[in-house]
């Protein structure tokens, strides 16, 4: 499951899940958008014809993707990412099996996201089955998965449109 968020009119956060299986033809498929001398795909530095190859490669591999939309509820952002932290680790708990998660790395946050992944995951009972990293978009080309579920979303419009098929849930975070 590889998770981002977006600040953009309030706060988001965006976890896209992968059948294992597929991930590598996916990642293939991101890989032919990556222009010479670019080191990942990032939604804010793409025109918007790439903007919507980048979202036509996702829809067409059938991601699914929940939103967590905190808004501009809670007193700042880092309230704000737990709190949708906290909603993700408790999905991940009710269902079973292993579950890895990538997070779009942001060196300012990794100390803070870990405190909070432990301590959700022992108290949803998931501690032994989640694991999780945070990589930045040039160490896995899927990282553009949720930054462009986010961003579209985000945006709203037409873009958000184009990404709804991927969107199964919507979650307001209160």
């Amino acid at each position: 499951m590889f998770v981002d968020e977006t600040k953009r009119h309030g706060y988001l956060l965006v976890a896209g899940a992968l059948v294992p299986g597929d991930l590598g033809n996916l990642r293939k498929e991101l890989g032919t958008l990556v222009l010479p001398g670019q080191r990942s795909l990032h939604m804010k530095d793409e025109k918007d014809a790439r903007k919507r190859a980048i979202a036509d490669v996702i829809v067409r591999a059938n991601v699914q993707a929940v939103v967590y939309d905190a808004g501009s509820r809670f007193a700042n952002e880092a309230e704000r990412r737990a709190e949708c932290l906290r909603e993700l680790v408790n999905d991940i708990a009710a269902k079973s099996g292993e579950t890895m998660l990538v997070l779009d790395r942001d060196d300012s946050i990794v100390q803070r996201d870990r405190k909070c992944l432990i301590e959700f995951s022992r108290k949803s009972g998931c501690g032994d089955s989640l694991r999780y990293q945070h990589l930045k978009a040039a160490e896995e080309q899927l990282l553009i998965v949720p930054d462009a579920i986010a961003w579209c979303w985000a945006k709203g419009g037409a873009w958000r449109q184009r990404i709804r098929p991927v969107v199964g849930e919507v979650r307001k975070i209160a």
